[in-house]
């Protein structure tokens, strides 16, 4: 009884092929009963004729609920475990043997049932055990033929022999087709197991990606407006403790200027217009614009700075994400200079110079290690320190080049260079 362990389904034309045998060998098995069975009833061996009979009875309806059972098997119906399936089949083929062997000793005609018994033993039993049990086989056919004619032939022995022969080819061909249609199997749900797998890494890939662009855009925006938004309203309370109401009043004022800007970068951001909206003013208006509001923010919270724009070459329309990126960088590093510089002169400088264009963004401040600071991307406890390294990963997904020029004491120089044709990640990291 040939239960597998587990049911694999084989590839459709294997599938057909295996399907074909196996109801070949069962038709084959069930034909050669029946003849052996009619051939020796009519024959005048009237003394055995019941006794062969009803071995033939248990011996059919033993191969067919063996069969039956490794249908329902194969099928799902029935788990595996509960048969115990090697164990099972092991007994099941030695009861159909036996009975089988009684019937040749009773007749000569039932020599040929050996053969589908051969595919049987082929198939349920390791190789090296399966041949010897065939060869078992194929002398027990000679032996019974030599015995019931009372003399030995040639095609005694040829015919069992080639036919032992000839089940153990078609056996390891059936193996073999077998086998094909699992391994078939098992590669078809190894693809779909990758296949899924790479969806899911590139779903994940992908939520992170859009994790960090959102952290880039809320460092450059909101984060930066709100920071703002803090050191303003301490510098007008320190004001309205002073008693200068006008200081206060005018602090008031440039808070909420910096709130309705950062409002509208937030619908902006939520709506996802920021990319269209980088042609309602140019580039150089808009980073004039961001120029103005740093000297209106740093004057706000107690602070003197001067910071200039200037225009090196004649201006290009850029695409879009290349404006958001320069308008993000020198929003972001004109934040780092009013909070962290204590500069008083800003200049920031759009070149259009070639094959580029560039923004440099100088200060004469306290200065940095920038190779301490560029070193290690960690952030500070207090969540900042986002800054330096958002503006360089948002070049550098474009194809850009960030340099940072900083010594302690001595100001600071931070150099962005884009190539004026973009490429086609530029696009897409915006």
């Amino acid at each position: 009884m040939t239960v597998p362990a587990t049911p694999v389904p084989e590839s459709a034309t294997g599938a057909a092929v295996l399907k074909v045998l196996r109801v070949s060998l069962h038709l084959g098995f069930a034909t050669l009963l029946v003849v052996g069975t009619v051939s020796t009833v009519a024959t005048p061996q009237r003394a055995t004729s019941w006794l062969v009979i009803m071995i033939s009875a248990l011996l059919g309806a033993l191969y067919l609920a063996g069969t039956l059972v490794e249908k329902r098997v194969a099928d799902g119906q029935v788990p595996p475990w509960r048969l115990e399936p090697r164990r099972n089949s092991k007994i099941w083929l030695a009861s159909v043997t036996l009975l089988w062997l009684v019937l040749l000793v009773l007749s000569a005609d039932f020599s040929w049932l050996a053969f589908p018994l051969f595919f049987l033993h082929l198939h349920l039993l390791p190789t090296r055990h399966a041949i010897v049990a065939v060869l078992l086989m194929t002398g027990a056919v000679s032996a019974a033929q030599w015995n019931h004619s009372g003399e030995l032939h040639a095609a005694m022995i040829i015919g069992p022999g080639l036919g032992a022969v000839f089940a153990v080819v078609m056996a390891m061909v059936y193996e073999s087709l077998y086998s094909e249609g699992v391994n078939q199997r098992r590669a078809l749900d190894e693809l779909r197991n990758t296949r899924a797998a790479l969806a899911r890494t590139q779903h994940e890939s992908g939520v992170l990606a859009e994790r960090e662009r959102l952290a880039r855009e809320i460092h450059d925006t909101l984060a930066q407006g709100l920071s703002s938004i803090v050191l303003i309203s301490r510098a007008a309370e320190a004001s309205l403790d002073a008693g200068s109401k006008a200081l206060t009043k005018e602090r008031i004022r440039t808070i909420q200027v910096t709130a309705a800007e950062n409002l509208d970068e937030a619908r902006r951001f939520v709506s996802g217009l920021r990319s269209n909206n980088a042609h309602a003013d140019s580039l150089v208006t808009r980073l004039r614009r961001i120029c103005a509001t740093a000297e209106r923010q740093a004057a706000a919270h107690g602070s003197t700075l001067r910071c200039r724009f200037e225009l090196d070459g004649g201006p290009v329309q850029l695409p879009p994400p290349y404006e958001v990126a320069l308008l993000r960088a020198a929003q972001s590093t004109l934040s780092n200079v009013d909070q962290h510089a204590h500069a008083s002169t800003a200049v920031v400088t759009l070149g259009f110079l070639g094959p580029d264009v560039t923004l440099d963004v100088y200060d004469n401040g306290t200065g940095f290690d920038a190779l301490a600071t560029l070193s290690d991307p960690t952030p500070r406890s207090d969540g900042t320190g986002f800054g330096l390294q958002s503006v360089r990963e948002r070049v550098t997904s474009m194809g850009g080049v960030v340099d940072i020029e900083s010594t302690v004491g001595e100001g600071t120089v931070v150099a962005i260079r884009l190539p004026l044709a973009p490429i086609d990640s530029a696009q897409s990291h915006v």
